[in-house]
């Protein structure tokens, strides 16, 4: 985030890999992390990873693999480490539901852990009547300061002072709205300088139909760092 002045993470929804590769070199340059859906891009082979793994590189950015983890520990072990993905030996950061309990990140932990990877947990959504709140997003917090394998949250706000952890928002942009799917959109300095969140996640706010990419994740990047700057700066005097 410091090297860049960035704390902009792209969504990366595409479905094909030259799209997701497109996508990632041209905006790579503004972003600190580029979260993917692996599972959505039809045409999958160990050439993307390689190649998401060189831009990476390139542009400085770290890769999240948006899994969203909801299974017992066994079972999350295979999944993060094997099958056709094999999501813990290129993606640097992931996440997880705690519903099956703690044994979940125990699990992805010993799969992760030894690469140096990081995992999120999912202590908040932003779409409307998301189940997320009160006692179970007090729970995530509880396990995330009891396990060092955890790096920080989805979620709208800072949660916690008892570890420095990180907190990633998506449903940002510019203009506050929402999409007929229940979406909800907040700007960044509502959830960076007020929420005390640390990263802005975007997606169809930076590319899509009429869209040049580049320029709109400047405006993102810089929105989201002032925004950020401020926070960090304090209340003005």
């Amino acid at each position: 985030m410091e090297r860049k002045q960035s704390n902009l993470s792209l969504a990366a929804d595409v479905s094909t890999k030259a799209e997701l590769l497109a996508l990632a070199d041209t905006v790579g340059p503004y972003i600190c992390v580029l979260k993917t859906h692996i599972d959505v891009v039809s045409d999958f082979d160990a050439d993307l990873v390689a190649q998401l793994q060189a831009l990476a590189a390139k542009h400085d950015f770290m890769i999240f693999e948006d899994r969203k983890f909801a299974d017992i520990g066994n079972t999350v072990k295979l999944q993060y480490g094997g099958g056709i993905y094999r999501i813990a030996d290129w993606a640097h950061i992931t996440n997880c539901h705690v519903i099956p309990g703690e044994g979940i990140i125990q699990g992805l932990a010993e799969v992760g852990r030894p690469k140096g990877r990081g995992l999120l947990l999912l202590a908040e959504m932003s779409t409307a009547g998301m189940l997320a709140t009160g006692a179970y997003t007090e729970k995530n917090v509880e396990m995330a300061v009891a396990n060092d394998f955890v790096i920080g949250f989805i979620g709208s706000r800072r949660f916690t002072e008892e570890r420095d952890l990180i907190t990633m928002t998506p449903g940002v942009g510019l203009h506050a709205s929402g999409d007929a799917l229940g979406q909800q959109y907040r700007t960044p300095a509502k959830i960076i300088t007020e929420n005390g969140s640390d990263i802005i996640i975007v997606g169809r706010g930076i590319y899509g139909p009429g869209k040049d990419a580049a320029a709109e994740a400047q405006r993102y990047r810089e929105a989201g760092w002032v925004a950020y700057t401020k926070r960090l700066a304090g209340p003005a005097k």
